[in-house]
């Protein structure tokens, strides 16, 4: 354990020390004076003016922006604005009013005469800006515009302009004209310069207007870089980037005697409508405080509250490895270094939820993305925490192998071979199938058991009537029973079996009609029940059918993952789940728990789980005692992996309370590895179709409304989570089940197909109590489907890749990061569906049989040169006989 404790250290100081060489330092000139000037916006449009409210909040506002700058510059003269003056004149501060000149004619008028009223009546207004960007917007013609500006200047007698884009005066020289100087806006992140290129930018285009207006007063009236907020091309918005660019700005300003106006003093969160960095052009926040120094290195003054954040969470999620029984040092490292991983995402959710404003839009979308992360999160941990302990763990220690040395077959005093009950529910099952199951376990090497066969609710005597005598013809150790009317599905069957079985069984074993056990089973088997406290023993499946097809091929290999992986580690911690056949029940255990209950369809996995609910041990091998076969077509795969996971959450529903602390003698393991598995099953399937679907109902909003752009906080950790599924498969696959490379391909598609049946599956568990149980066709009785069995997730997974389309192409002029990492997002979020859609197509196609591959590798081989053309070959004459050529002769 100490070298454990040592390796938590260890990746704790590893974090902190990550920390400290990430820390982002830049250097900057200082300034030190005050600002000629910034744009300030009291209100958002619209807003109602309180006057026994309002001036309180402007007064603050311009007392905190007193001392940054020493005028101010409005958009407006009325709705609030016309308070500025006044109140600014209070700071000392100048004003330059803005008229906010839009297509409303009687709008307009009441913005010019506010803003004439404003230039009388203040000493502090030194200037009147007739309109922002209005040509740009085209809201008025150039003309038009002059003509208002002209008006304004008979009226006043401070000087009067216009604010527009550069490019707006170089191509408007009569608009230059008209105006007493010229408010130039010279932005560079909007045209996609980099934070580098930004300042030099700006420089050369005051220049350049200066050359085309030589003699005329020019001023960037605005100028600026937002602090949050996407990418545009090159542009990167960002604290550091905004202080940089600021900074140097001012330093070349100042030092060439320009004009200028900061955009803007403060941020203003309503607006959001300026996409994603519209909010955060000011120098200062909402708030009124500084977002950087104007002095000394450009640093993050969070950084090191950040930096603590993640280091926090990533110790408070390393402490649960402590807990692990004999972990390993390696173990510990992946465990603490995932867990420190997860400390650093947190940190970075705060440092965006603090350094964001949200109205509520935004605020719901992201609340409910990180909702939903958390479960996201859990489960690729559990992951991570299953990846540690297979490939880097002690090894399996209460597995039951062929080599492990078992207890006597003795249960009670002087019984030798404790009697077993073989039950075998059958259900319209193919004949010959079913009397190839009674003949193997005819054949078992066990010299106490009897075997019961009861066939229920199947009225065709062509069904039951050879059964019932292939029964006799086996002996009166089987016991054949045709139950009519049976209720309560498999589980009522059951039942009635037990009330059929010998008084003196101690064990009950289950096995489905379709599997041929090996000899050895109870052999091996049996002696485990030794032990008092034993109440199960459960083996895995295995499929005797796998080579019918391809589609076969890589169904088995999916099963195979879960007999030799998730049932293994499950083992270690006394929490298996039990899965019908090939199990062995104690039968006191079985009694204590109550028998075969109806209420789920699944009623093998939930007398399981009471069983061990009841405190007894359960034990599981990776053995293979026998074989039985795969669902006949794709359709019967899906409706059994339906029916497991509604009969799953059924069991959730119906076991929660008993998880609660005191509502069982589950122990914490037992309680954890339930509860994890249900979330990594039920939970993952269902949480991917419930975002993929509200992915794409998001995809026209990003497209073509601009805003709520996921953030990469919001999208990374799905792709995170997609690379740790991935890399759960491919090396617990490698590590553990024996298959070869192309198998376990088929098997991921396989396992990835039934994502849009669990998930339907869970959400009928939620609006449902019960469903009529499925039986899985096997035995080749079921014929294949007309229908198109991946129709659903045909739809999701061709709309999903739409989605991806059309934000990439709509994001060809904008480049903003984010949405192609949305669009990457929805292409993941298709996978699943789209396996559903591979396979489904596989199974009616002829690369679904393997004498088609043969074929082709032969003439492909033959092609190539590799293998020679076979050809037909001519039969030679015949050579005649002794008495042809005595005949000839004659």
């Amino acid at each position: 354990m100490r070298a454990v404790v040592a390796v938590l250290l260890f990746v704790t100081a590893a974090h902190a020390a990550l920390w400290g060489l990430f820390q982002e330092k830049q250097a900057a000139p200082d300034f030190k004076g005050i600002l000629p000037s910034v744009s300030y916006t009291p209100f958002e449009p619209g807003h109602v003016v309180d006057p026994t409210v309002d001036p309180a909040r402007i007064r603050a506002d311009l007392k905190r922006l007193s001392t940054v700058t020493r005028a101010i510059r409005s958009y407006s003269s009325t709705e609030g604005n016309e308070l500025v003056p006044a109140i600014a004149a209070e700071f000392g501060m100048k004003v330059m009013v803005g008229a906010w000149i839009s297509k409303n004619d009687d709008a307009n008028l009441a913005q010019i005469e506010s803003a004439i009223a404003l230039a009388k009546r203040n000493s502090n207004v030194n200037g009147i800006v007739v309109g922002n960007e209005t040509i740009y917007r085209a809201d008025q013609k150039v003309e038009d515009l002059i003509e208002l500006i002209k008006r304004v200047k008979k009226s006043v007698s401070v000087p009067v302009t216009t604010g527009e884009i550069w490019n707006s005066w170089r191509d408007n020289p009569e608009l230059a004209s008209s105006v007493d100087f010229i408010a130039a806006h010279i932005l560079p992140y909007w045209e996609y310069f980099t934070d580098k290129q930004a300042v030099d930018q700006a420089v050369y285009l005051y220049g350049l207007l200066r050359e085309k207006f030589p003699g005329k007063r020019i001023v960037i009236a605005e100028f600026g870089w937002p602090s949050a907020g996407y990418n545009l091309k090159n542009a990167e918005p960002g604290q550091f980037e905004q202080a940089s660019v600021l900074r140097n700005f001012v330093a070349r300003a100042e030092a060439m005697g320009m004009e200028y106006n900061i955009v803007e003093g403060m941020d203003r969160p309503w607006k959001s409508f300026e996409g994603g960095v519209g909010p955060y052009w000011g120098i200062l926040d909402n708030s009124g405080d500084a977002k950087f120094s104007w002095t000394g290195p450009i640093v993050n003054e969070n950084y090191w509250k950040l930096a603590t954040i993640a280091l926090l969470v990533g110790i408070l999620m390393s402490l649960p490895i402590l807990r692990l029984e004999q972990p390993t040092p390696m173990q510990a490292f992946v465990l603490s270094a995932a867990a420190n991983g997860v400390g650093a995402w947190a940190a970075t959710v705060f440092a965006f939820w603090s350094g964001h404003y949200f109205v509520f839009g935004s605020a719901f979308a992201l609340t409910l993305g990180l909702i939903l992360l958390v479960p996201l999160v859990l489960i690729a941990m559990a992951r991570i925490d299953e990846i540690a302990a297979v490939a880097f763990g002690v090894g399996p220690r209460r597995l039951i192998t062929k080599t492990a040395t078992l207890a006597p077959a003795t249960i009670g005093e002087g019984v030798t071979f404790p009697k077993v009950s073989i039950h075998i529910p059958a259900y319209f099952e193919p004949v010959e199938m079913l009397k190839q199951t009674l003949d193997a376990v005819s054949k078992l090497d066990y010299p106490n058991f009897e075997c019961v066969c009861i066939i229920n609710n199947t009225p065709d005597p062509e069904f039951w009537r050879p059964i019932q005598d292939h029964c006799r013809a086996l002996g009166e150790r089987f016991v054949f029973i045709n139950a009519e009317k049976v209720k309560g599905f498999k589980a009522g069957a059951l039942r009635i079996a037990m009330d059929r079985t010998a008084v003196d069984a101690e064990i009950i074993g289950i096995i489905d009609a379709d599997y041929v056990v090996h000899p050895d089973w109870l052999k091996d088997l049996v002696p485990v029940f030794a032990d008092p406290r034993v109440g199960l023993v459960q083996a895995p499946q295995e499929h005797r059918d796998g080579d019918l097809s391809l589609m076969h091929y890589i169904m088995n290999g999916e099963y195979a993952g879960f007999f030799d992986i998730g049932m293994v580690q499950r083992n270690e911690f006394n929490a298996i789940i039990v899965h019908g056949t090939m199990c062995l029940i104690r039968r006191s255990a079985m009694d204590m728990a109550g028998g075969w209950s109806s209420d789920t369809i699944c009623e093998d996995t939930d007398l399981g789980l009471t069983i061990q609910q009841q405190g007894w041990l359960t034990h599981y091998t990776n053995v293979r005692y026998g074989e039985g076969l795969l669902p006949d077509t794709y359709e019967a795969f899906k409706k059994q992996r339906h029916r497991w996971a509604y009969g799953g959450f059924q069991i959730v529903k119906k076991h929660w309370r008993r998880f609660l602390p005191g509502g069982s003698r589950l122990s914490p393991d037992q309680r954890r590895e339930f509860s994890l598995g249900w979330l990594n099953w039920l939970g993952a399937e269902s949480l991917g179709v419930v975002v993929a679907i509200l992915n794409l109902i998001w995809v026209p909003i990003v497209a073509f409304a601009d805003i709520s752009i996921p953030d990469r906080i919001l999208t990374l950790p799905i792709i995170a989570s997609f690379i740790v599924s991935l890399t759960h498969f491919i090396a617990l696959y490698r590590l553990r089940v024996n298959i070869k490379a192309g198998q376990m391909l088929g098997a991921m598609i396989a396992a990835m197909s039934v994502q849009w049946t669990v998930s339907r599956a869970v959400a009928q568990g939620l609006i449902t109590e019960h469903l009529a149980f499925a039986r899985t066709s096997k035995g080749g009785l079921s014929r294949m489907s007309i229908e198109f069995q991946a129709f659903w997730e045909a739809v999701i997974g061709v709309l999903l890749l739409i989605g991806a389309t059309v934000l990439v192409v709509t994001n060809g002029y904008k480049q903003v990061r984010e949405i192609y990492i949305f669009a990457g997002v929805l292409v993941l979020q298709s996978l699943p569906f789209l396996a559903a859609v591979a396979i489904a197509l596989l199974e009616n196609s002829r690369t679904n049989s393997f004498a088609f591959w043969r074929n082709s590798a032969v003439r492909t081989a033959e092609l190539i040169g590799i293998r020679p053309v076979r050809l037909p070959t001519v039969a030679a004459p015949s050579q005649p006989v002794a008495s042809e050529i005595r005949q000839e002769a004659n």
